[in-house]
């Protein structure tokens, strides 16, 4: 199998735990694939700043250590400089990589990605897509121009009990669908702290409840009509972050057969920061012949610990298990994804996998469009005073 090379563009926190005492997401998923396949190709993480650079290295240092697997990784910049751009020197640097993933703020998807399309890179984004249908169908147009695969790291799409109700449905047995409820919000420490910088050009809406929009397109197939949404600003507006604490979302789906249902997303990210866990998610499901319910904060463990106070863990998302010769393995859903997209990628390369293979099977960019125009629709009748939106008026 030939080798790959991958560039990451991004150590914030859902890279490598930035400001935190843990590792993210996305380094211990490329560990774990590193222990999988044996891989040797090269690992080039960049960001915008020294500072960043350098605390991404001594997290991959620890993760060495915790996990036996060792292999060469490169950060940048390398000296103590601030450059929003440097991915691009990077681009012209290195020696081609094969992929890249991309971790920044929502606003700079599509320049980073078109960038990276443009050098002939394979790209996962982290969601969503891109803020717009404009810029998302460029996307879409242009890693078909070069024959290049493009997804979005939507990883509840590997969470098995959204596996659960994508069966349910799949199979008939919930009957005609109804409607489904979601309730999904964050610590205030998320806008405030971790993405204050640019937190007021995104939503709740668009940072969090675009997951639960992709997983209702992928358990049901079904295509969206129409978008309404109301918002309310208080809480960060007294932080100087002009964005909506809270917005409620109500999307009517249709289905192939031509039945509608609703979705009805609530999103905050107003928590308290003393909450048992980051992330409180919740759907309900509603057909005519039953309904699925699922609580995915409790997971069913509590841990109390001095001074840390009662904590929600969720095991299945990402998570390091200790092995039998004492190292540490990284599993969970959000491993799973990006596992998924780096096997991809060798098997594109390597000619096992063809890009029609993967464009209903993945969240690819073709797919994630779908979630993009919501999101878009959304902020348009948040702006016209919460009048629906037509799906169609947008395309």
């Amino acid at each position: 199998m030939k080798d790959i090379n991958v560039m990451v563009i991004g150590a914030g926190l859902y890279v490598c735990g930035k400001g935190t005492e843990g590792f993210g997401t996305i380094l211990p998923a490329i560990y774990e694939w590193k222990r999988q396949t044996k891989n040797k190709g090269e690992v080039h993480c960049v960001s915008t700043s020294f500072a960043s650079a350098k605390e991404l290295l001594k997290k991959s240092e620890n993760l060495s250590i915790k996990t036996g697997v060792n292999f060469d990784i490169s950060a940048y910049p390398e000296t103590d400089i601030k450059d929003n751009l440097h991915y691009r020197k990077l681009l012209e640097r290195i020696n081609k990589p094969s992929c890249a993933i991309i971790a920044v703020p929502d606003h700079l998807h599509y320049e980073v990605a078109k960038d990276c399309l443009d050098a002939g890179l394979h790209v996962l984004l982290v969601k969503p897509l891109t803020p717009t249908y404009e810029e998302g169908r460029k996307l879409v147009d242009l890693s078909d121009k070069y024959g290049l695969y493009g997804a979005v790291e939507f990883h509840k799409r590997w969470d098995r009990s959204n596996l659960i109700l994508r069966d349910k449905i799949q199979s008939g047995e919930l009957g005609k669908l109804l409607n489904c409820w979601i309730e999904y919000s964050q610590r205030k420490s998320i806008p405030t702290k971790f993405f204050k910088d640019w937190s007021e050009k995104t939503s709740i809406l668009q940072y969090l409840g675009v997951h639960y929009i992709d997983i209702i397109r992928y358990a049901t197939g079904a295509m969206p009509k129409r978008v309404m949404a109301i918002g309310q600003k208080s809480e960060l507006v007294k932080h100087n972050i002009n964005t909506f604490d809270a917005i409620q979302c109500l999307i009517e789906w249709e289905m192939t057969d031509g039945s509608k249902f609703t979705e009805t997303i609530i999103t905050s990210w107003v928590d308290p920061d003393s909450s048992s866990a980051v992330s409180d998610q919740k759907i309900k499901f509603v057909g005519t012949n039953g309904r699925y319910e699922a609580d995915q904060k409790e997971r069913g463990i509590r841990l109390n610990i001095d001074q840390q106070g009662v904590q929600h863990i969720n095991p299945d998302f990402c998570m390091p298990y200790g092995t039998e010769n004492g190292s540490i393995k990284w599993q969970g859903y959000g491993i799973d994804s990006i596992v998924t997209f780096l096997d991809d990628v060798r098997d594109i390369e390597n000619s096992l996998k063809s890009l029609n293979d993967l464009q209903n099977e993945r969240p690819s960019f073709k797919e994630s469009l779908i979630s993009t125009m919501v999101v878009e629709a959304a902020h348009r009748s948040l702006e016209n005073d919460s009048q629906w939106e037509l799906i169609e008026e947008l395309i």
